[in-house]
Order: structure tokens, then sequence, then C-alpha cells
């Protein structure tokens, strides 16, 4: 694989402002989930495997490794998550990997998707594959590149209190089947971490 700063040097050129849909298409995950919550009870689930459809929002801290450069970054995400008493439900979660960056990168993806999920007891245990933009700010800001990242992944969530629970381990792998080597060669980066943090369940 070429060195970091080969692939600095090739990197695409710095795009023009784009308009920002990210916040637009967890927004419209949110208005869709408590639609579909409006025709289920408002009893709070505590297995998760029973009763009306549920929506919790959480924050994580996040350590990743990124391909691009062998670079080991932290961050923090926001997720979305709408289950339904089938155990299937879905995700949303944006992620910003912005620290322990001696050259300046920065990595934020915004994914969402399907995700599958069963308890037992206080634990909910959950697999997921998500979908969705990945943008790559290349060293010392000298460019930046959209592009398709896929995301499987999953984890485990204890249920703390009634409307608290922690994210205990979130794993993902992701995949960016066109990263930009040379400018204009398409070749796949992968990239993987670790998250935890807090969920509050809001029905």
């Amino acid at each position: 694989m070429k060195s970091f700063y080969q692939f600095g040097k090739n990197a695409p050129e710095k795009r023009g402002t784009q308009p920002d849909c990210h916040a637009i298409f967890v927004f419209v995950l949110l208005v869709v989930g408590l639609g579909m919550a409006r025709t289920a009870s408002a009893q709070v689930v505590y297995t998760g495997d029973k009763g009306g459809i549920s929506l919790a929002v959480g924050a994580t801290a996040s350590g990743y490794e990124v391909q691009y450069g062998q670079q080991k970054l932290l961050g923090f995400a926001g997720v979305v998550d709408v289950d339904t008493p089938r155990r299937f439900g879905l995700e949303a979660e944006g992620r910003w990997l912005m620290f322990h960056n001696p050259t300046q990168i920065q990595v934020r993806t915004y994914l969402g998707g399907p995700r599958y999920h069963f308890a037992r007891g206080k634990l909910q245990f959950y697999g997921k594959g998500l979908v969705g933009d990945g943008q790559l700010t290349f060293p010392y800001n000298l460019a930046q590149g959209n592009y398709l990242v896929i995301a499987p992944g999953g984890g485990v969530d204890y249920r703390w209190k009634r409307r608290i629970s922690f994210r205990l381990a979130d794993f993902e792998y992701q995949i960016w089947p066109q990263f930009t080597y040379n400018g204009s060669t398409y070749e796949s980066m992968n990239s993987y971490g670790i998250s935890a943090g807090v969920r509050y369940h809001i029905f």
C-alpha cells in the first residue's frame, strides 16, 4: 500500500460547498419513527422483545483505526434507534472522528439501516447493517472527499433504569468501496472501531 504522504499528495481536489443533508436524514428517520409509534402502546418495555415500538436516542465515545495513513482517531457519535416488538428495527447514526489526529485528518460518517435485536434479562444484543455517506478531510485540510460507506456491526446494551441504558460496546466495520487513490483510482478502504456510551429511551 502506498505511503501516507503519497495518499495526501494525490488526494482529490477540494470540492465546493455542498448542502448538508445529513441532519435532514436523521431528522426524517426520527419523524418516521415517531409516526409509526402513534399506533403503538406507550408502555415502556424492559426486555425489548414485547410491547410496542420503542424509540431511543444516545451518544457514544468512539475509537477507530482508519486504513488511510493507518490513523487511530477518537471521536463521538449520536445514535437514534427505532425498535419493533418483533426484534427488527432501524438505526441512524452520525459519527465524527476528529481527535488524536496530528495530521488533521477528520472522518465523518452519516449512516442508517436495519438492525436485529434480542434481550436476555437486562442485556440487549443487536446486529446491524448500515449504509450511507462518508466524508474524509485529507491531511492539513488540503481536500475533502465524499464516499459511499457500508458498515456491518453489532453490540450489546445494558438496561440500567426505566429510561436509561448503557451501550457497553458497539463494534462497526466500515467498507469504503470507492475510495480515491492517486486522484482518480478507486480502491476499497476499510476502517473499524468500537464505541461505548449511554442511551435514553423516549418511549
